[in-house]
């Protein structure tokens, strides 16, 4: 069976396996379409803050350009512990109050 052509490059296929789902995929190709549209959108300036294309590419859509970096695994999603993060915000907050009141402590 051989194998069959798409007009789509890089394949829906590969980049639902890089990313791991359909969702992860939309959001990280977004992120990364945002960043490179801001990329080129500062080139005259001369700031450097943001990261330019990873891959040479021919296309000139932002979304087609983050699409083919995750086809080429240059941009990998990263799995975010919510759990730990609003463990360590509780623990900010709640060292910032302590603080609060022992510096108002202090001045009575």
């Amino acid at each position: 069976m051989s194998e069959s052509t798409s007009m789509i490059d890089p394949q829906v296929e590969k980049l639902l396996e890089a990313s791991g789902s359909k969702f992860r995929l939309v959001t990280l190709g977004a992120r990364r379409a945002r960043q490179i549209n801001a990329y080129f959108g500062q080139l005259g300036e001369g700031l450097g803050t943001a990261v330019p294309p990873q891959v040479t590419s021919t296309a000139r859509k932002p979304l087609s350009i983050a699409f083919e970096e995750i086809a080429a695994d240059k941009i990998v999603p990263v799995e975010r512990d919510f759990e730990a993060e609003a463990l360590a915000e509780a623990q900010a907050k709640a060292d910032a109050e302590a603080l609060a009141a022992e510096l108002d402590a202090k001045n009575d």
